[in-house]
């Protein structure tokens, strides 16, 4: 039987005009066929839903749950890695049409305790950081209440829903514990790491086949259930989606969870032992997962798309961070692979379509789910299903990503947090530093930066001390961006005469040094132009761009075709910078007018990149507030690429 496209509606004419509306979306975009996957696919959510998700099938609208929640977060990984705010709109969007100004969520039922309805919780999260509206901190608080006061086993685990009593099922680690160790980060709750560790320490334990490695749907810890084996209280079968939300749900938590945690290496075992097992059970020609994994040649089985791409994320992903085994990576290749011949489908008018999601899987319930081999093929399949478009999305970033890697393997990226140290009290009393740091997500923040250079595969490093050659050892890249003031801070650190030394040396050594100003009454210029006179660059006291009420051309520098540096950028916004000064062996590499905007010194065996202006913090490169016809997050991407393709620096 042909099944409908999820975004069917009840009325005709809407469906008329919804896919009329993608044939003129891909007709206007005559280079969708060089897209990168995860770009099409969230562009196609985009238009389909235009601003925000209204139906998600024919005759039902949309309600706040875990569907909704998943695209939503594979929709934030594309606008982060690419800087396009429209993805950001549509998310903000979406939380403003459940969200009202009590923090209150349309259509979520606190009494149910269901723990699909806490997914959602992570949008929150970032946005009240992304846009500080008190009302998504209030929700997010109203879903850390139902964490407070979900029913546990006696163990201590959730149960998946209050009309599931004594269960543990592997879909709930993904709906929880994300959200659960990304508001503990956010609002200084350390405590609640090690309930979130043993949430999955538990499962793992109840449900792990200790023949094949699999872990089972679910358990119940009474035994009572039909399902559940009178022993083990397991239910009877592997099904491959609810194994890649468990696998998810550890990659996720683990970005969050804290590196000196006790927890956290038994957490990256779990995750080792769990992808050993399931790479024995990838169907060798075709490298996807089955709806009942361990069965391959099983009557009637199939390859599943939403458990496939789950699976690939959680292999990527964990490759990428070093979690497992960097050989795991042809894995999932050979999956993703898999993916693309076995599950995407082109109409005739270039639109893509995702095949082959099971609709849904559960235990128990009316009519009762009995968990047997028959029954989870007997469920639909659906098309373009959110559950499997959200990972496939997010499985396309990850491989992606790793493309990108070999860029900048082995290389360390530093960033000085000595003479720029600035400390703010957050709103929930936490002091912090922040202003060009890696760790700042706000508008302020250099964290977009970072991932920039993560996902080339660099890593970061945070330079907190005076530069000297042992705190300078084993970095590629440095980066000191606006040395504080005594306004800024109370007691700054200047630069003095044995940092220049160091910072010298280790640039004729091989080292390559950026220098970020910004204009003269915001930044502390003598002892930081003593260091750049070192490389022939000086930092003026004249300031250009001076943009007012936000006429973002007054911020205009225009990029010369084919540039050494930013071989794809025409235009970027700088604002209120300082102007160059250049003498050998310095040159400029972007000027504008009579003025030097960029310089670049070849010192020995090291480079020096300069500029005026801060310019690639968060601000401008989330696309929140600048045009995109501004390319500032594709020339950080050059900028990147650049710096790290430079001679590594002896070792």
């Amino acid at each position: 039987m042909q099944r409908k496209p999820f975004f069917t509606l009840p009325i005709f004419s809407k469906y008329f005009v919804i896919l009329a509306g993608i044939c003129l979306f891909f007709l206007s975009n005559t280079s969708l066929a060089q897209m990168k996957w995860s770009e099409r696919m969230a562009d196609i959510m985009l238009d389909v839903h235009k601003d925000s998700i209204t139906y998600k099938e024919e005759g039902k609208r949309a309600r706040w749950d875990y569907e909704q929640a998943i695209i939503l977060k594979a929709i934030e990984r594309v606008w982060y890695r690419t800087g396009d705010a429209k993805y950001y709109r549509f998310i903000l969007n979406n939380m403003d049409s459940y969200v009202n100004d009590k923090g209150e969520i349309k259509t979520y039922k606190y009494d149910n305790f269901n723990s699909d309805n806490i997914t959602g919780g992570r949008s929150l999260v970032m946005l009240y950081r992304e846009s500080g509206k008190e009302k998504f901190k209030l929700a997010a608080d109203l879903l850390r209440k139902q964490i407070s006061e979900q029913p546990r086993t006696k163990e201590g685990g959730f149960w998946h829903k209050q009309i599931y009593p004594n269960q543990m099922w592997l879909d709930g680690l993904y709906m929880v514990e994300p959200f659960y160790a990304e508001y503990s980060a956010a609002f200084n709750q350390p405590q609640n790491f090690d309930d979130i560790a043993n949430q999955f320490i538990w499962m793992e334990r109840n449900a792990r086949d200790p023949k094949t490695g699999l872990l089972y749907h679910g358990y119940d810890e009474s035994r009572e259930q039909k399902w559940a084996d009178k022993t083990t209280g397991r239910s009877p079968n592997f099904w491959g989606r609810s194994i890649g939300w468990y696998i998810m749900a550890l990659a996720d938590v683990l970005d969050t969870f804290p590196k000196e945690h006790p927890k956290r290496n038994e957490l990256i075992g779990i995750y080792q032992r769990l992808v050993a097992a399931i790479v024995k059970f990838q169907d060798p020609k075709e490298g996807c997962w089955y709806q009942v994994v361990d069965k391959l040649n099983g009557k009637g089985n199939y390859l599943e798309a939403s458990g496939s791409s789950m699976m690939v994320y959680g292999l990527a992903k964990g490759v990428r961070m070093g979690y497992i085994d960097k050989s795991y990576s042809l894995n999932a290749k050979k999956g993703y692979d898999g993916i693309l011949r076995n599950f995407i489908s082109t109409e005739s008018n270039g639109i893509n379509h995702l095949e082959k999601v099971v609709l849904v899987s559960g235990l128990g319930g009316n009519p009762y789910r009995d968990g047997s081999y028959e029954y989870y093929l007997k469920e639909p399949i659906r098309r373009d299903d959110l559950k499997g478009m959200a990972p496939f999305i997010m499985a396309s970033v990850e491989m992606e990503i790793a493309d990108d890697l070999a860029v900048g393997k082995g290389k360390k990226v530093g960033l000085d947090n000595y003479f720029n140290h600035e400390m703010r009290t957050t709103r929930e009393g936490i002091t912090e530093p922040y202003h060009y740091t890696w760790y700042d997500g706000k508008d302020s923040g250099f964290s977009l930066l970072g991932s920039i250079f993560e996902n080339y595969g660099a890593e970061l490093k945070t330079v907190s001390t005076a530069p000297r050659a042992n705190t300078l050892k084993g970095l590629d890249v440095y980066i000191i961006v606006d040395p504080d003031t005594k306004k800024e801070t109370p007691n700054p650190n200047f630069v003095d005469a044995q940092d220049i030394a160091a910072i010298e040396n280790w640039v004729k050594a091989g080292g390559n040094l950026v220098l970020m100003a910004n204009d003269s009454a915001n930044v502390e210029l003598p002892h930081f132009n003593k260091l750049a006179a070192r490389f022939g660059i000086q930092f003026t006291g004249k300031s250009i761009n001076m943009v007012k009420n936000n006429v973002y051309e007054q911020g205009k520098v225009t990029i010369p075709a084919d540039h050494s540096i930013f071989k794809d950028v025409s235009k970027v916004f700088v604002k209120e910078l300082s102007v160059l000064s250049v003498k050998a062996p310095a040159k400029a590499v972007v000027t504008e007018g009579n003025d030097n905007i960029m310089a670049v010194a070849k010192v020995g065996k090291g480079t020096v990149f300069a500029i005026g202006d801060p310019w690639i913090y968060n601000e401008y490169l989330n696309g929140k507030r600048l045009p995109m016809e501004f390319e500032n997050f594709k020339a950080a991407k050059n900028l990147a690429v650049w710096l790290l393709k430079k001679d590594s620096i002896k070792k």
